[in-house]
């Protein structure tokens, strides 16, 4: 896992440094010259435009003039307030830092590639809340990552991200971005006494009008390692619908369909409930008794957000793992507020008692104790309708693991690789047949 600290930590984290501010500043220094040389491939007779503030960043960019300057470089300091820069063959931004909360006007894009110092100028650290920037191509951070980096629309414009290790003691962050190497030790081969309920899944899922919703949810379990995956649909019968081959369907009894999923539910490691439900009184009500008396883990999404939200009282009788998965619309049907601009402030307040995968560009997941994870590995491909039903299954079959929050963030980084791979007029029917080629690529690295 990478860190990933607010800036009011990372200023804590600064005042707390055994190295006195000059020391880190001429570190800082060397490493923004050190990977400015890399950007434009050599030194000697090239031009540089370094944007300096008066704080930190300002003294860091000045710092790499000096290094540049003795590899031959000629470096022109603008002040942030500059409305037009020299022509050079880079511009270092070190205007601002994570701590920035005005507004910056920025001078034109340069037409020559751009190196950010810490966050690019104008970017909120917390939130990524852009508030005039440049365009940068790289962005070299100190110590750990920032949330401005990896939350948008800060994320697109840092550009390749690189960080530098200033000596600085990060600690234990209680945020962290999930990596490959995360992932693989969650979605690992299974061990030699597995079988196919290990990790059975157990799906609700599907009405008359959205069938395609139960086969999608049940296909990405499938192929996300869930040994057995029985589904059925509080008013539409399954059998009828060309769900994968390997999946079982069952069909229920108009209005007790939720004590019949009750009846073997304790042979499964998970329940998924949700995708494509109708949300009429009626089974909002029978798939909230559900969820409250479910005596595995349940993976709850699209409708059956709408069962909790209106029967909020079924979580507080869980003891077992629950995973709430709401794209922001969902957030506040379950809240009654859209998300902030400070994502992280928003799904830290909503519900505490369970892990909450709040969707987006940059996926945040939470868990009862407070901590984060950011998931960045996916991109637009997954803004298509049920991309978030192949999700819920995904996470399905690897809620079994100790620390749900972790798998359910490993789930989302499994999700947006596998969309990576595909074509860029992906459907979310393409998804689940490219998580064994995505697993491959996690695992290789």
């Amino acid at each position: 896992m990478l860190p990933v600290v607010t800036p009011e930590e990372m200023r804590q984290i600064d005042n707390a440094a055994h190295e006195s501010e000059e020391v880190l500043i001429e570190r800082a220094g060397y490493a923004i010259a050190a990977e400015a040389l890399r950007m434009m491939g050599g030194g000697y007779g090239r031009r540089v435009t370094i944007i300096a503030g008066k704080g930190n960043n300002g003294n860091d960019g000045r710092a790499a003039a000096r290094y540049l300057r003795r590899r031959g470089i000629r470096c022109n300091i603008q002040a942030p307030d500059s409305p037009t820069l020299p022509k050079s063959n880079l511009v270092i931004d070190a205007a601002f830092g994570t701590g920035f909360r005005d507004s910056w006007r920025p001078p034109s894009q340069p037409q020559c590639r751009v190196l950010a110092v810490d966050i690019p100028s104008g970017i909120d650290g917390l939130t990524g809340h852009d508030t005039g920037s440049l365009q940068a191509d790289t962005t070299v951070t100190f110590g750990a990552l920032k949330p401005g980096l990896l939350l948008q629309p800060g994320a697109s414009r840092s550009g390749e991200i690189k960080i530098v290790d200033l000596g600085l003691d990060i600690g234990t962050s209680k945020n962290n971005l999930i990596t490959d190497d995360d992932a693989a030790k969650v979605i690992a081969a299974r061990s030699a006494t597995a079988h196919k309920w290990t990790n059975a899944v157990r799906v609700v899922a599907g009405s008359p009008q959205m069938t395609g919703a139960a086969q999608l949810v049940t296909h990405g379990a499938l192929r996300a390692g869930s040994g057995m995956v029985v589904a059925s649909s509080p008013n539409t019968d399954l059998s009828l619908v060309p769900m994968p081959q390997e999946a079982v369907t069952r069909q229920h009894s108009e209005h007790s369909w939720h004590q019949e999923v009750l009846e073997d539910l304790h042979k499964f490691a998970a329940l998924v409930i949700g995708p494509g439900l109708e949300t009429d009184q009626e089974t909002m009500t029978a798939t909230a008794e559900l969820i409250s008396r479910a005596p595995v883990p349940v993976v709850i999404d699209a409708g059956a957000l709408t069962a909790v939200a209106t029967h909020p009282g079924c979580l507080s009788s869980r003891s077992h793992t629950t995973v709430l998965t709401p794209h922001d619309g969902e957030f506040e049907t379950l809240t009654g507020m859209r998300p902030a601009v400070d994502r992280m402030s928003s799904l830290r307040r909503a519900i505490q008692d369970c892990t909450v995968l709040l969707k987006g560009p940059t996926t945040l997941v939470s868990n009862p104790l407070g901590s984060l994870f950011f998931v960045s590995s996916g991109d637009q491909r997954l803004a298509t309708a049920g991309s978030g039903d192949v999700l819920a299954g995904i996470i399905g079959a690897l809620i079994e693991h100790p620390e749900e929050h972790l798998a359910a963030a490993v789930g989302a980084h499994w999700h947006g690789h596998a969309s990576l791979l595909a074509e860029p007029n992906m459907t979310a029917g393409d998804l689940p047949d490219l998580l064994a080629p995505a697993r491959s690529v996690i695992l290789q690295k």
